[in-house]
């Protein structure tokens, strides 16, 4: 999900920023250029640090800026399919709920939320089952996974990430704890049943041993 990378690319300096502080003047344009952009198509720049300028600028026929090469830090997300993710439910529509993980938002459509009949609670941005009454609202964190994942260039927070929560482990985090919760109970209780039965060896004698010793009296 999370990655850090070193990375080279060329940042444009426009004539009015051109002067002896070019260090931190490189790192503000570096950040502007590539943080909250979307690089090759698939890593989001979260974070641009560490800039370092690398050997001289060059200079466009008819542009009054310079063109400078750079290396940079940069700590980049990148959202897979199939991937299970943790995040806090940020809005309720009338089609579904929005998680926002990382730096971005999947779309927790209603017929993807539980195994169950969901009621729309649009005005207390709630979602709630019509049958087990669990509910999820915004605020409450929740784990879901990817099921369909399309990234936009041109406007990375509007990419289109849908989720589904309706596998083993994933809802609310209070109803996985719930459930957690539940199966260790049933484990020990099946555990306890085990140690109060009978042992096997002393439950009945074995076969041809219940007249053993009468048998040995009548032969002396």
């Amino acid at each position: 999900m999370y990655y850090l990378d070193h990375r080279r690319d060329v940042v444009r300096i426009p004539p009015s920023r051109l002067g002896p502080d070019m260090e931190n003047v490189l790192t503000e344009l570096a950040q502007q250029q590539f943080e909250g952009k979307l690089l090759e198509g698939q890593y989001l720049a979260v974070l641009i640090r560490d800039v370092k300028l690398v050997g001289e600028g060059r200079i466009i026929h008819g542009d009054g800026g310079v063109y400078q090469e750079v290396e940079y830090a940069a700590l980049l997300f990148r959202p897979e399919p199939n991937e299970v993710v943790e995040g806090q439910v940020v809005e309720v529509r009338k089609f579904g709920a929005f998680v926002r993980f990382g730096p971005l938002d999947g779309l927790l459509h209603v017929s993807q939320v539980m195994d169950d009949r969901v009621n729309i609670d649009e005005h207390n941005q709630r979602l709630v089952g019509v049958e087990t009454k669990k509910d999820i609202k915004v605020g409450y964190k929740a784990r879901a996974r990817i099921v369909s994942l399309s990234l936009s260039e041109i406007s990375p927070r509007d990419s289109r990430i849908g989720l589904t929560m309706r596998q083993p482990g994933l809802g609310r985090l209070e109803w996985i704890a719930e459930a957690h919760k539940k199966e260790k109970e049933k484990a020990e209780a099946k555990g306890a049943k085990k140690e109060k039965g009978p042992h096997p060896a002393a439950a009945a004698p074995a076969p041809g041993m219940a007249n053993a010793p009468a048998a040995a009296k009548s032969k002396a």
